[in-house]
């Protein structure tokens, strides 16, 4: 089809004419409707991004304190909890920097925190002044938390306290019979009063 009767055709439709393949001889094109295509494409590219996997960064220092350390432990968890991978650094400058041993301690001892959830991808490395390490979610650790909210919600046979049966004599059946009869109090079913 001539380009001429391609456009007029595609006009009296409403629609673009796009060309797709402009190196083929003759040229590939197509009617369609340009703005629906270009959205279609981003609601595509959107989704492939949402389910894709990536690598959150944690920053630490030496001399971080317990409370800001918590804070980013629990981030850290919350990222590994969806699936991703975190990447902690920390960069060592000034008087730090002769007490790497120091942050390569803080970078263990934030892993270990994590340890139920997480192991380490990249173990904490030396980067000029920097400490890299990398943690990966556990492969088990969802099924780990299932186990415990298992455990949590039905109490296991330890907690509930165990019961013998004891052999009780007829004279003893007929006293406790008694005592329940007299500590019971009678259940009102229905009150009617005629006036």
């Amino acid at each position: 089809m001539e380009t001429r009767d391609a456009i007029r055709l595609a006009r009296s439709k409403g629609l673009d004419l796009i060309e797709v393949a402009p190196h083929v001889r003759p040229p590939v094109c197509r009617i369609m409707d340009y703005g629906k295509f270009k959205y279609q494409q981003q609601k595509r590219a959107k989704e492939a991004r949402k389910h894709q996997k990536e690598l959150k960064e944690i920053r630490l220092s030496p001399q971080i304190s317990e409370h800001d350390l918590l804070y980013r432990v629990k981030s850290a968890e919350e990222f590994l909890k969806e699936g991703h991978k975190v990447r902690l650094f920390m960069q060592v400058t000034g008087r730090w920097a002769s007490h790497m041993d120091l942050g390569e301690a803080k970078l263990r001892d934030f892993a270990n925190r994590l340890s139920h959830i997480a192991i380490f991808e990249i173990p904490p490395t030396y980067q000029g002044k920097m400490l890299v390490a990398v943690l990966t979610p556990r492969k088990d650790a969802k099924a780990k938390l299932q186990a415990e909210a298992a455990k949590v919600t039905a109490p296991t046979q330890s907690q509930q306290p165990a019961q013998t049966p004891q052999k009780v004599q007829p004279e003893e059946q007929q006293k406790i019979a008694s005592e329940q009869a007299q500590t019971e109090k009678p259940k009102v079913i229905e009150v009617s009063t005629n006036e």
